[in-house]
């Protein structure tokens, strides 16, 4: 980092091989909306996730969207989801017609509280939605038993835990369905886009024919016929220039997420000690990807002077959600529950620039920029 240089919240790791696909879709003059990177793309994911399908979307919204309609949700169900997140989890839910019941989360991992989540469940209940908070993994075993025990399918909205585990279990594998991200901050980045992996054919063959029209006859443009469509569907595919993009980044994922765990790494030693500011905390069997950089302050008036602090520093910094999602002004017209564990954290909550190529030098002055803050508040 230059003396005086601006840290951004993120920058999108890219390399040659990003590059010359993109540009190899682009010259091949055909097969832009469905090209061979689709494919390569989808067949990388289901390799790197241990998958049978993974069926790739425009965004990580509409795959959430595609996940729900393809596990029955409908108007008029119920699907159990988390306030603290941000607002697609629960905009995917009207989209489909149904209404999100919010639950409070867990102070440790920032997720669905398995508790809260019993307590939530009715007879109109079809599905429940957690999320794995920041790149750590939610209480996999805990919300699967919960699920298995109401009979009702799980799933990961994983868009920010790409690449973690817990255990022998990688994210993304203990749902019924899992939407990703591809998203410019995410730990595999296209700029937009998005996937559902899941095992089961079925669902994965809903999903296809909901991302097309409900076209199951060949690719539109490969045939002289106008195809058959079977059902109720939209355009929601992703293109082949952006899954070439995709392809490329995920030749190198492990060494995206080895490089932002030792920017966590940095940055636990150089806020270590910092009154006020609990940092994320890793897992003891697994694995946190740090796609978001997150501490907890100790108040709210103290993450106002460590924010004021960053920005004198020429420092971004964001928060991840506050208000949570049932106190925003599309959903706080309606009688939620209090759900005073997102309500606190969300007021607490500060995230500190991350990616993979984030320097010592720049955590050091992010860290100067915090402690100037802590500082600040204290006099």
């Amino acid at each position: 980092m230059a003396d005086g240089d601006p840290i951004p919240l993120f920058e999108i790791d890219w390399d040659r091989q990003d590059v010359l696909n993109a540009v190899n879709s682009i010259t091949r003059g055909s097969y832009w909306a469905k090209g061979p990177y689709v494919d390569e793309f989808e067949e990388r994911i289901e390799s790197y996730l241990d998958v049978e399908h993974a069926v790739t979307y425009n965004s990580g919204t509409t795959a959430l969207v595609g996940a729900l309609q393809a596990v029955g949700v409908e108007e008029d169900d119920e699907v159990v989801v988390p306030a603290f997140t941000f607002i697609a989890t629960a905009n995917s839910v009207r989209l489909v017609g149904a209404e999100p019941v919010f639950a409070d989360i867990e102070r440790d991992r920032y997720a669905l509280d398995p508790d809260a989540v019993r307590a939530a469940i009715t007879d109109r209940t079809a599905a429940i939605l957690p999320i794995h908070c920041y790149g750590k993994p939610f209480l996999m075993a805990d919300l699967r038993a919960v699920a298995d025990d109401y009979d009702v399918p799980l799933i990961e909205d994983a868009a920010e835990a790409f690449g973690a585990y817990e255990g022998s279990e990688m994210v993304g594998t203990v749902g019924d369905a899992a939407a990703l991200s591809f998203c410019q901050n995410k730990v595999v980045a296209t700029g937009e886009g998005g996937a559902v992996v899941t095992d089961d054919p079925e669902l994965a063959e809903r999903l296809r024919l909901y991302r097309s029209h409900g076209r199951s006859s060949s690719d539109y443009f490969s045939a002289a016929d106008s195809g058959e469509y079977v059902a109720l569907g939209t355009n929601n595919r992703m293109a082949d220039v952006v899954a070439a993009i995709g392809a490329g980044q995920m030749t190198r994922v492990e060494d995206i997420v080895k490089r932002r765990r030792s920017v966590a790494a940095d940055y636990r030693d150089a806020l270590a000690g910092v009154d006020g500011i609990n940092l994320p905390s890793e897992l003891a069997d697994g694995r946190h990807v740090y796609q978001i950089y997150t501490v907890t302050c100790a108040s709210s008036a103290l993450r106002t002077s460590v924010l004021n602090a960053l920005d004198a520093h020429d420092v971004s910094a964001k928060v991840y959600w506050d208000p949570p999602v049932h106190r925003t002004t599309f959903y706080g017209d309606d009688d939620y529950a209090n759900l005073p564990v997102s309500e606190d954290l969300a007021s607490r909550v500060l995230s500190l620039p991350m990616h993979p190529n984030l320097s010592p030098e720049s955590v050091a002055h992010v860290a100067k920029a915090v402690r100037a803050g802590v500082a600040a508040h204290r006099d």
